[in-house]
């Protein structure tokens, strides 16, 4: 049923929020208006009168919602959130890019860790961003990482820790605070320099940088020298991100805007104590029809709205705007209330700050032109998954050092079992292990995994070797308990285990009753998957070398006067079964322990 118009003549003349529903319910969109009563009636007015956008937006209302607020701050913070929970059709679309995250350092805890988020909690965590490239960023973090050995565990040091020290610290990622090879103190000052060099004060670490090198280069350790020649491009790269011409006053948010037909793009430069610390863009969808004052409120109210709380953080004394809006001074109070002080949005006309637009127009073309701004690094690209696994399946360690068991037989016989190792996202194919299953198990593949997950690991420990962090099994529910009982006899509860099934690529983990199921796009479940199927391509292949083996054995030993002993050296010396059949009977015979007789027997019963 169309909208009754004698009815709109009653709305409230007071600020709030409307909402035009279609004939299912559904939002089309969604309004705010310092008096409801006539900013709704204008809608239904004489349809030439009416924008493009707006004709179209009519002919599908069926009802209209509204709700009063007492302000008009109070509107432009519940337009926001309206907008952000039911993503109206004809609002500007607006898309966060997800390339931009942030560095956490967690400062509350005794010994902190530093690692990338999207998520802002209200943590006593200190926050760094959001960053403009997630390549370079995780670059110049990683080798800041390794020059100061921050923790990437989980646990919760002093009161939870492991029994040993992990890979991190055999590879030198790590002093091992976890079992007491590290003071508080000490670890403490390292992240404190940490913290400042994401503040942007890198000269002072960059002079002892450059110091090591030269000791290093010295000493003759040219492979420290080159680890502290990488370190310094790093922050060279750092240092080259954040670099922008100093401003009077210091701290600003500089808004930028571009647009070409139904697209845009808008940014927002973090400025602080004149250094570029982050840039957000947001991407717009279905702008033909809106304004550059529109599309600024809109980008506006997501980025500093729409994401509650969590998005106030660490705001400027100031916020440059390209052009003026008409609610500026609405979102000048809402931020001023959420900082504690004054925020004023400004919209310059000259001088440096004019200058500083441009450059933030600049970006945003940038981000309309190229959506791909982010640098791809390979090894990038493996942390990226390690750090996704770490989080989805909750492990208290990131998984740098992986292996997958999977177990292969044919109809009971021949039966095998792989061990296939990742390092660091990537395969390790030296470590790798097949092994022939010595237990009579017959088709019992929970046997045969627990034998096999019993003999790696029993070795590794035997041999002093680095345990992995993750322990991955091709199978379901059974053949994970079958691990899990393996680990725990060898004393190795605290290992982390998990099993892939094939079917619905269900990750099942001990203790908890319902599988998790991963986002099919998602990284961390391709990681999953890969060393799943390279354990069972390793598995496999192992199986049917076996039975090749097992063939020919077969078939030379029907021959009479053709002993294991015998088989064993034609082999050697032929390569195969097909080697031994294009043989001439000479070169049989020149064999030691065979004649000519025996030759041509040989040559006869192969069919030559």
């Amino acid at each position: 049923m169309p909208v009754d118009t004698k009815l709109l003549t009653k709305l409230a003349t007071t600020p709030g929020v409307y909402l035009f529903r279609d004939d299912r319910g559904r939002v089309l969109y969604v309004g705010k208006a310092k008096s409801l009563r006539p900013r709704v009636r204008s809608y239904f007015q004489r349809e030439a009168d009416l924008s493009a956008k707006n004709r179209e937006l009519m002919r599908h209302v069926e009802a209209v919602d509204t709700i009063v607020v007492g302000s008009e701050a109070e509107a432009l913070i519940l337009e926001a959130n309206l907008i952000k929970e039911h993503r109206p059709r004809f609002n500007i679309l607006l898309r966060d890019d997800k390339r931009y995250p942030y560095i956490k350092v967690t400062v509350q805890e005794p010994f902190p860790r530093v690692y990338v988020t999207r998520r802002i909690l209200n943590d006593g965590a200190r926050y760094f961003g959001p960053y403009t490239s997630v390549g370079p960023m995780r670059q110049a973090l990683e080798i800041v990482k390794r020059l100061h050995t921050v923790r990437s565990c989980r646990y919760d040091l002093p009161g939870e820790a492991p029994e040993r020290a992990c890979l991190d610290y055999h590879i030198g990622r790590c002093k091992a605070p976890c079992v007491g090879l590290q003071s508080e103190a000490e670890y403490r000052a390292m992240t404190d320099e940490i913290v400042r060099i994401l503040e942007g004060d890198t000269e002072e670490l960059r002079g002892g940088v450059e110091e090591r090198m030269r000791a290093a280069s010295d000493d003759l350790d040219f492979e420290r020298a080159a680890t502290m020649r990488d370190v310094l491009t790093g922050l060279d790269a750092l240092a080259k991100e954040q670099r922008v011409q100093r401003t009077r006053g210091g701290d600003f948010d500089i808004v930028g805007l571009a647009r070409d037909g139904e697209l845009g793009a808008g940014v927002v430069l973090r400025i602080r104590s004149g250094l570029l610390l982050g840039r957000e863009s947001l991407r717009f969808g279905q702008a033909l029809n809106e304004n550059d004052q529109d599309l600024l409120a809109s980008l506006l109210s997501r980025h500093y709205l729409g994401g509650g709380k969590a998005r106030r953080v660490d705001l400027p004394r100031e916020v440059l705007l390209p052009k003026d809006v008409p609610d500026r001074e609405v979102f000048g109070e809402v931020l001023s209330e959420a900082a504690g002080r004054r925020v004023a949005m400004l919209v310059p006309t000259r001088g440096e700050k004019l200058r500083l637009l441009e450059l933030a127009e600049q970006n945003a073309r940038q981000v309309l032109e190229d959506r791909v701004t982010a640098l791809a690094y390979a090894a990038d690209r493996a942390d990226e998954a390690l750090f996704s696994l770490q989080n989805e399946l909750d492990l208290k360690v990131v998984p740098r050092l992986m292996v997958c068991f999977d177990v292969s037989h044919t109809q009971g016989t021949e039966t095998v079992a792989s061990a296939v190792v990742f390092e660091n996202g990537e395969p390790r194919r030296a470590a790798y292990r097949h092994m022939r299953i010595k237990g009579d198990w017959g088709n019992d593949d929970y046997r045969s995994m627990e034998e096999a997950v019993t003999r790696f690991f029993r070795r590794a420990l035997d041999e002093g070797r680095p345990l992995p962090e993750l322990t991955v099994i091709d199978g379901g529910k059974p053949q994970l308990g079958a691990a899990v009982a393996a680990l725990k006899s060898l004393g190795l509860g605290d290992v982390a285990v998990v099993a892939l099934a094939k079917k619905e690529e269900e990750v099942f983990i001990p203790g908890r009753a319902r599988s998790v199921r991963l986002d099919r796009r998602n990284r961390a479940l391709h990681l999953l998957q890969r060393i799943r199927d390279e354990a069972h391509r390793f598995a496999v292949r192992y199986n049917r070398k076996l039975r090749s083996r097992r063939t020919i054995r077969s078939d030379l030993g029907d021959i009479p006067g053709i002993g294991p002993r015998r088989q064993t050296v034609l082999l050697r010396r032929f390569g195969s079964l097909q080697g031994v059949k294009e043989a001439t009977k000479e070169d049989i015979a020149r064999v030691p322990g065979f004649s000519e007789a025996l030759a041509s027997r040989i040559l006869t019963y192969l069919g030559r």
